[in-house]
């Protein structure tokens, strides 16, 4: 295992093979170079599944050679268990949306398949970084593909998107970075076991804390910083929006977990009310404008800032009870439920924004009141879609209802007030879902486009197939997931736990 670069063949492969196909000029063959790179990526990445040991204390598949040594910058490497399951959603995912959109676009195939396979390694590198600035240059570099996805490739305001995105996301990171230069300054290191161990004053503290929160609240995204993505999923091309719901958001729920806590747990600790109160809204609020939107598109990101509300959520309640009533049992259940939910979403939102592409595919239309009666035409869809729908509403069975029920029994534990307005998108989340889902697949044929839909095909089989399984698996038998994170989650825990008050 130590012998073989695992995470720098999981981090290089797509990289290079999609710098690759930029020269393969026929669309056919680039489709089917990227799906094979993609494919070979996900397999070696089932490599992290068979040799990670739970048992073993610290990282695994480490990593480290020189980089840029005047200033002690590393290329550094190394895995936890958080780290391993949101790397096999990366690779995993990433197959599916290309194999989803293998047709949807005609134009610059070569160029279009090769960010995504960019995109793949950048994501993989950020979450296996254990260096820094390593991982600010990752943050960083995931910017630029997402940005031509959006830009070259998606709808009628893609530009104007695209740079919103891109805006938002740029100055969350120019203080993020600021922050780790003046901690390179304070300590003389980016390796992050190094900045886990430097003593902070309490208004040192208070400034890291605000410009990681910023950096990552942009990207989860959380609320009032929410506002890119609504635009970004409606005019980016539905592979897009599948790796932009499923695996980018996730960084921003990552970076709390390696950042936020750890480096500054008493500063995290004093504003964790900020972002349980932000939380709150998102899974209310924004919750209730999901339901009034008349884009699916539009809808179901709004449905994804709500539920990713439960991810700081859970986050920060840890915080909570590990550092004021010393209750770490409470905190790991709060840290699972986080990163339960984290995959879960990765799962459904994926399979939701994909069933909008195979609506959008065939009538290209968004719009909700140009479908009703799909199920009649459509049922196997309808099945798939059913499942969906019913997860992203918070069905016990489904995974969706696994991270969330974690999250607001850890939060019933800390103030039943809080778990009581978190509970309430089991309410507002089958409202927006359930009206949704009747407006599209209920009812009589709505016109003729709707009578000539034809029902999905081996391709949007096979994704929609493997999207079902992962979100049944993960809502009935959860342990495998659970039992592979749980030691990372207890030493995180502990971590917050032991240090001292300034």
């Amino acid at each position: 295992m130590s012998n073989w670069p695992l995470l720098s063949v999981l981090i290089w492969l797509p990289i290079i093979g999609g710098a690759l196909i930029l020269a393969i000029r026929d669309a056919q063959t680039a489709r089917w170079a990227s799906l094979g790179v993609a494919v070979l990526t996900f397999v070696a990445s089932l490599s992290l599944l068979g040799g990670y040991n739970p048992g073993i204390d610290g990282l695994q598949f480490v990593e480290t050679h020189a980089w840029i040594p005047a200033y002690k910058i590393g290329y550094n490497l190394g895995v936890d268990g958080i780290a391993v399951a949101l790397i096999l959603l990366t690779t995993l995912v990433s197959v599916l949306a290309l194999i989803g959109a293998w047709s949807a676009i005609d134009k610059r195939v070569n160029q279009y398949v090769a960010a995504f396979l960019i995109l793949e390694g950048v994501t993989v590198g950020i979450f296996a970084a254990t260096d820094a600035m390593l991982f600010y240059v990752f943050f960083e570099a995931m910017l630029i593909p997402m940005f031509l996805i959006i830009g070259v490739w998606g709808g009628p305001r893609r530009i104007y998107a695209a740079l919103k995105f891109f805006l938002y996301t740029f100055l969350g990171s120019v203080l993020m970075l600021v922050a780790l230069i003046y901690l390179y300054m304070k300590g003389g290191s980016f390796q992050l076991a190094d900045l886990y161990a430097l003593p902070l004053t309490a208004k040192e503290q208070t400034w890291i804390f605000f410009a990681f929160l910023i950096a990552f609240a942009v990207k989860v995204p959380m609320f009032p910083v929410h506002t890119w993505l609504p635009d970004a999923h409606v005019e980016a091309p539905t592979a897009g929006s599948v790796i932009l719901a499923a695996i980018a958001l996730k960084i921003g729920g990552y970076g709390f977990l390696r950042f936020n806590l750890p480096i500054v747990p008493d500063a995290s600790l004093e504003w964790a009310w900020l972002v349980i109160a932000l939380s709150l809204i998102a899974v209310i609020y924004v919750g209730l404008v999901a339901l009034v939107q008349d884009d699916m598109k539009k809808l179901i990101a709004y449905s994804s800032i709500a539920h990713m509300g439960f991810v700081t959520l859970g986050t920060f309640i840890a915080l909570w009870l590990v550092r004021e009533a010393g209750n770490v049992d409470a905190a790991r259940l709060g840290l699972q439920g986080a990163m339960v939910q984290m995959i879960s979403h990765g799962f459904v939102s994926g399979a939701m924004f994909s069933c909008v592409g195979v609506l959008y595919d065939r009538m290209h239309s968004r719009r909700i009141a140009d479908y009703g009666g799909v199920v009649n035409v459509m049922p196997w869809f309808a099945t798939f879609a059913m499942l969906f729908f019913m997860a992203n509403a918070g069905l016990p069975g489904t995974s969706g209802f696994v991270g969330e029920f974690m999250v607001i029994l850890s939060a019933f534990q800390r103030n039943p007030w809080i778990a009581l307005g978190a509970a309430t998108t089991l309410i507002i989340g089958a409202a927006y879902t359930l009206w949704l889902y009747k407006r599209i697949f209920f009812g009589e044929v709505a016109n003729s486009h709707v009578a000539e839909l034809k029902d999905i095909n081996g391709r949007e089989w096979l994704v929609l197939g493997v999207f079902a399984i992962g979100v049944l698996a993960l809502g009935v038998y959860p342990k495998p997931l659970t039992d592979l994170m749980e030691p990372s989650i207890a030493k995180l825990a502990m971590q917050i736990a032991s240090s001292k008050l300034l």
